[in-house]
């Protein structure tokens, strides 16, 4: 029921199959030269636009476009070759073929063929609208009456022209040629880097290759990862609710004071605080120094926080609990000010104590409201670049590893692509990573209260 409303609500009869299948024979033709029933109705300036936009891109195609993709089919065969010449005496160097632009003008020139059908979609059914207004007898607006309908009426789409030109340029594209290079072999191994290969799905066979010492890495990575998520989201919003319940308790004084010294916390940038810890938690840092002075350890001895596997993931997550407690703490706080009092009088009068009022209102309450919280902090702390990186660099490794014992999916795809320059792996690892990302966050918030059971909680 719900879908046939919506389809009613935006219905329109001005469809590019009513106008093939409806349509005069120019308002068919008006497919293949753009703006031709905008002409044929008056519409001249916008008949002009259509049909410029129609020259521009076949001299496009034909310039580079047609070029671009008969490489694309290859990305390049042709290497640089050294060429004697006669005249300076002397071996002159000859470019040759660069997968990764061939690559790059591929993916756009495809982007703007696909842009040259939806262009001739637009014209078929302007030239079908147009059509339809003139037997009907209604007015056809001009170029002046249209664009003063784009402040008015049509508002909205002059406000999202610009942001969804600047998300498909600026971020579609881009990931579409990131998804790109996981199909190739483009990496240092076999000397890749200028002219690579299509290799199909080879990377993704290695990835999912128990057998494979890649693959082997990837599932290691990927373990770490998840486990490193779920510790690190559900510390951080237990202890911080806890936080904000002790703190909200009547029996404690100078809230504001409390609340204030944890909000200082979230002042000071990120990596100062990760560095300083990380320089204290070094085998001459200010810890393990104190630790000696008070006789603790040895003279020569020294905790393995960062040298260790398991003391530098145990260290991350405490680290990881004292950035981000203050963060939950000040999203609880203002969910617990806004619990209805109500709740709590009804079920101080019905006998229940702390425990069954915290667990009967207070969790149902906090859970329903910050779970879209929680799937957007489990996504941060999934790609939680710098706790990791500023910390413990990912180490311990593992010798001939690219990837160390605290490497997230994240860490670890900086060093495949900026340290090592496998970038065929690293594409893979971030589609993999965000296929991740996007099953758990959609699965979640699908069968989560917030989700399906609004009303009900209301």
């Amino acid at each position: 029921m719900k879908s046939r409303k919506k389809k009613k609500e935006f219905y329109t009869e001005y469809t590019a199959r009513n106008a093939l299948k409806n349509g005069s024979f120019i308002v068919r033709l008006s497919a293949i030269v753009f703006g031709l029933g905008c002409l044929v109705h008056k519409q001249i300036a916008k008949g002009i636009l259509y049909l410029t936009s129609e020259i521009l891109l076949i001299v496009y195609m034909v310039q580079t476009g047609f070029y671009n993709l008969s490489k694309f089919r290859t990305l390049g065969d042709v290497e640089q070759q050294k060429v004697w010449n006669e005249a300076k005496s002397l071996y002159e160097y000859v470019d040759g073929d660069r997968s990764l632009i061939i690559l790059l003008y591929g993916i756009v020139t495809l982007s703007l063929i696909l842009v040259f059908f939806l262009i001739a979609k637009s014209s078929l059914k302007q030239a079908y609208r147009l059509e339809c207004q003139s037997k009907k007898g209604e007015q056809i607006l001009t170029l002046k009456q249209e664009l003063k309908e784009l402040l008015n009426g049509n508002l909205h789409i002059t406000l999202l022209t610009f942001p969804v030109l600047g998300v498909l340029m600026f971020t579609i594209l881009p990931l579409v040629f990131m998804i790109s290079m996981a199909f190739t072999n483009y990496s240092v191994e076999g000397n890749k880097l200028v002219l690579f290969d299509w290799v199909g799905l080879e990377n993704f066979r290695k990835i999912f290759d128990f057998g494979d010492s890649l693959g082997q890495t990837f599932w290691s990575v990927f373990g770490w990862t998840m486990v490193w998520a779920v510790v690190a989201t559900f510390s951080n919003y237990i202890l911080g609710m806890l936080l904000a319940l002790f703190i909200n308790w009547k029996e404690i004084r100078a809230k504001k004071m409390w609340r204030f010294c944890f909000a200082l916390t979230v002042a000071i940038p990120h990596f100062v605080t990760l560095l300083i810890i990380k320089s204290m938690l070094q085998p001459e840092g200010a810890v393990n120094i104190l630790l000696r002075n008070l006789g603790l350890i040895g003279a020569t001895q020294s905790l393995p926080f960062f040298t260790d596997a398991t003391w530098a993931r145990v260290v991350v997550i405490l680290i990881n609990i004292w950035v981000g407690v203050p963060y939950t703490l000040l999203q609880v706080t203002g969910i617990l000010q806004n619990i209805p009092t109500e709740l709590y009088e009804a079920a101080r009068v019905d006998g229940a104590g702390p425990i069954v009022t915290f667990m009967k209102i207070t969790l149902p309450y906090m859970l329903f409201v910050t779970t879209p919280y929680l799937i957007t902090t489990f996504t941060g702390n999934v790609n939680n670049f710098n706790v990791i990186f500023l910390t413990t660099e990912g180490l311990p490794r593992s010798v001939g590893s690219t990837a160390g014992k605290t490497d997230l999916l994240i860490t670890w795809l900086y060093k495949l692509t900026i340290e090592n320059q496998y970038f065929d792996v690293g594409a893979v690892v971030g589609i993999m990573t965000f296929v991740t990302l996007t099953i758990v966050s959609l699965v979640t918030f699908t069968f989560s209260g917030s989700n399906r059971n609004e009303e009900a909680f209301r």
